[in-house]
């Protein structure tokens, strides 16, 4: 029986629609800023929804040679950038010193969805014979992972975890149970998305799950636990963390961020895109936390919401947290930051999660933008439209995604021995 170790962060990187690099991400969300806008990366005008969180400032050229760029799609772009950022913050060597005890555990939950686009459209126009021999490298979820991989030159795994909305917050909590149960040294984790594309906006129209009121102002479509909400704002982006035991931080001097520790998930078997009402799976996913944490519901000063601004998952997900933390729900700060980075889908928890590292690290609670009108069955202190200080020595943060995956984190101030 393997010792359980003790998981702590040593390093973030971020791409968001609000910033590049976590610092800009978050001095973006403590001031409320808002990233979601028209969308330019295409024509909108014949869709129901024209809005999203288009992540503006990542150009790659900046960042990567011509000819990564050529045979990446977006989303493994983005998740190789953020990596650099997480891996140089951790001030770890390249190539990576212990290869075989360094893995990679990504979340996403569609791949290069443009790539997808680009290939059909040659298909169908031009045949066969002129689709692109890098189409399936390309666009398939686990071609992130494989490409830090080669980046950093790591051996262990290199796993990517497709559980939709949730799949940034498996893919760490995934990762915490690979280092504690003594597996590797290292292991880069998160998540990443990258599908503001024609097909996939379409497409989620047709599932009438986009916010269609608010074309004309943009900056107020995404508005979690507000009553006026009609829908979620497609965003896109990657959050990456390095976590480490803590043996083997502090034995190369690492800057410790946080702690992770506890992580429960469940499904609700219930519907493949609408939440049970009764909200018993999510309260078990949030129980679970806890338990594995070691936490009581006291213990909590901070939940980063999944907080979609649907009209089913806010209330729905309101009384998870208070089934799930009892009266103590009403004395904590609860917020959902994507009324100002959209939902980023698979990138959603990894980028909530760091939110929570920095949330700890300053004793600051980030906001909800856009919370004008309470809605009565969302009754929790959401921090409405701007952010607050305060000590938080533990925050918890939850996803819901489709398919009803359902999990949650537990992040707690690092305090050494």
């Amino acid at each position: 029986m393997r010792e359980m170790k003790r998981v702590v962060v040593t390093g973030t990187g971020v791409i968001s629609a609000v910033g590049c690099g976590t610092d800009n991400y978050w001095n973006s969300l403590k001031t409320g800023r808002c990233g979601v806008g028209t969308i330019q990366c295409f024509d909108p005008s014949r869709f129901s929804c024209r809005v999203a969180a288009e992540a503006k400032s990542f150009v790659p050229s900046d960042y990567l040679e011509h000819k990564m760029i050529q045979r990446t799609a977006r989303f493994t772009q983005m998740a190789v950038v953020a990596a650099r950022e997480a891996w140089n913050q951790a001030k770890l060597a390249v190539p990576a010193e212990e290869p075989d005890d360094t893995a990679i555990i990504l979340g996403n939950g569609i791949g290069g969805l443009e790539v997808d686009s680009e290939s059909q459209r040659k298909l169908v126009e031009k045949g066969p014979s002129r689709m692109s021999a890098m189409t399936i490298p390309r666009m398939i979820s686990n071609e992130a992972a494989g490409n830090i991989a080669i980046e950093f030159k790591i051996h262990g795994i290199a796993h990517t975890l497709v559980t939709a909305c949730a799949s940034g917050t498996d893919a760490l909590g995934y990762a915490f149970d690979y280092i504690r149960s003594g597996r590797a040294n290292v292991v880069i984790a998160g998540g990443v998305e990258a599908a503001i594309t024609e097909f996939g906006i379409g497409a989620f129209c047709a599932l009438k799950a986009l916010s269609t009121a608010y074309n004309d102002t943009p900056q107020k479509a995404s508005r979690p636990f507000d009553r006026d909400r009609d829908g979620f704002v497609m965003g896109e982006g990657a959050g990456i963390l390095i976590l480490e035991p803590l043996e083997h931080a502090l034995a190369r001097n690492a800057e410790i961020l946080g702690e992770i520790v506890g992580y429960g998930a469940t499904t609700d078997a219930y519907h493949l895109t609408a939440p049970d009402s009764t909200a018993e799976c999510p309260t078990r996913a949030f129980q679970l936390a806890l338990r594995d944490a070691g936490l009581r519901p006291e213990d909590v000063d901070y939940i980063n919401a999944h907080g979609t601004s649907t009209p089913t998952n806010d209330p729905i997900e309101t009384l998870a947290i208070k089934k799930a933390l009892g009266e103590h729900a009403g004395r904590i700060r609860v917020s959902s930051i994507k009324g100002m980075i959209g939902h980023c889908l698979g990138a959603a928890g990894a980028l909530e999660g760091i939110a929570c590292i920095k949330a700890i690290q300053e004793g600051f609670f980030p906001p909800t933008i856009n919370l004008d009108n309470p809605d009565s069955d969302c009754d929790l202190d959401y921090v409405p439209n701007h952010g607050v200080t305060g000590n938080i020595e533990v925050a918890l943060s939850s996803s819901l995604g489709f398919g009803g995956h359902n999990a949650v984190l537990a992040f707690k101030k690092y305090v050494a021995d």
